[in-house]
């Protein structure tokens, strides 16, 4: 078990170190890997589960709903919580901008509802440029990419 977890912290480490951002890295430690999501994603009623990608600070996948029909689905890397294609957010953009700058994000741009999660670029506490990924309900940031 120990050296499974030590392997799963590797993959997730080098998954970070090739897409040579910082953010990810940030992120590394805490997210899931591709095996660990297609588990979680198939346990949730999902078939057919394929392209599971890491990109944009979060995890991707194709799959089958369990009424049979094709869906793009987002995934929290740390959480494992499933963001459908179809999700419908409960915020606005104006909702979204003041929880980035409550959070110490600044120069937040190009703000958009796609694909079941909001996403926006930013600059960090740190001055580094993000395209940030939120969750739809709460405005949480859920994935970091460098920009």
């Amino acid at each position: 078990m120990k050296h499974a977890k030590l392997q799963a912290l590797a993959i997730a480490v080098t998954l970070a170190l090739s897409a040579g951002n910082a953010a990810a890295q940030d992120a590394a430690a805490d997210a899931m890997t591709a095996p660990q999501i297609r588990a979680s994603l198939e346990s949730q009623g999902y078939t057919r589960v394929n392209d599971v990608e890491f990109e944009d600070g979060v995890w991707k996948a194709d799959a089958r709903s369990a009424d049979g029909q094709r869906v793009e689905l987002r995934v929290d890397p740390a959480t494992g919580k499933v963001y459908p294609e179809d999700a419908v957010s409960t915020l606005g953009e104006a909702d979204v901008r003041a929880k980035l700058s409550a959070a110490g994000y600044s120069k937040v741009d190009d703000v958009k509802f796609d694909d079941g999660v909001w996403t926006a670029d930013a600059e960090d506490a740190n001055g580094r440029d993000l395209k940030l990924t939120l969750d739809p309900e709460t405005g949480e940031v859920v994935g970091k990419d460098r920009d």
